[in-house]
C-alpha cells in the first residue's frame, strides 16, 4: 500500500488559499476507490498531506484525477517552490497498531 508525504511550501500569507482548495475537494479525493487516508495537516509555512492507498493502481488514478488537478490549479499561484511529494511503502516496526499506518 503506498503511502504518499506530500509536502507544500506557501508564499507568505497564501497559506489559507491552499487550506481552501484542500477542503473543497477533499471529499472528492475521500470518494476516490483505494483512498484510506487523506490528511491534511499544517505549519506556520507549509501544508502537509498524508495520503494512504490501497494499491498502486489507485494512486495511478488519484494522481490523473479531477479532484487532484483541481487542487493543483487552485494552489499553483501561491507556492513558494516546487512540491516535495514522496512515494513510500511502509517499514513497521514496534508496535503494529502505532508503527504502521
Amino acid at each position: 500500500m503506498p503511502v504518499v508525504i506530500a509536502t507544500i511550501k506557501t508564499k507568505p500569507g497564501r497559506r489559507d488559499e491552499v487550506l481552501n482548495a484542500f477542503e473543497k475537494h477533499s471529499p472528492a479525493v475521500h470518494a476516490e476507490n483505494g483512498c484510506q487516508l487523506y490528511a491534511v495537516h499544517v505549519g506556520a509555512d507549509r501544508v502537509t498531506v498524508v495520503e494512504k492507498w490501497a494499491d498502486q493502481a489507485a494512486l495511478d488514478a488519484h494522481s490523473q484525477g479531477q479532484a487532484l488537478g483541481a487542487i493543483a490549479t487552485a494552489i499553483t499561484d501561491a507556492l513558494a517552490e516546487p512540491l516535495d511529494i514522496a512515494v513510500m511503502d511502509a517499514f513497521p516496526t514496534g508496535d503494529p497498531a502505532k508503527g504502521l499506518l
